[in-house]
C-alpha cells in the first residue's frame, strides 16, 4: 500500500494507511499510517461494531491533518474487545 500511497501523494492527494501489521508498515514506510494491534482481516474493528469502526475511520482522517513527518505511524488507543472476551472465558 505504501508504494501506491507515495504515487497518489505525488499527484497532490494526501493518503493514510490503516495498519494491523506494524512490522510491514515500518518496512514500507507509507507517507502516513495509523496502527491497531488487531487480528488479520479486521482493520476497522469487530464485525457489526459500527461505533468503533467509525472512530477508527475518523482517527485515520485526523491523522491526515496531524502527521507532518513522512513515515510516521500513530498507535491508536482502541482495544480489540472480542479478544478480551475470549481471555475471560479461557
Amino acid at each position: 500500500m505504501g508504494l501506491i500511497q507515495r504515487e497518489i501523494e505525488k499527484a497532490g492527494i494526501p493518503t493514510v494507511s490503516v495498519s494491523i501489521q506494524r512490522r510491514f508498515t515500518e518496512e514500507v514506510r507509507p507517507p502516513r499510517a495509523v496502527f491497531l494491534d488487531w487480528p488479520m482481516g479486521h482493520p476497522l474493528g469487530e464485525p457489526f461494531k459500527v461505533d468503533i469502526q467509525m472512530a477508527v475511520i475518523k482517527s485515520a482522517f485526523k491523522a491526515l491533518e496531524t502527521i507532518k513527518e513522512p513515515g510516521t505511524i500513530i498507535d491508536l488507543p482502541f482495544r480489540w474487545k472480542m479478544v478480551e472476551d475470549l481471555k475471560e472465558i479461557i
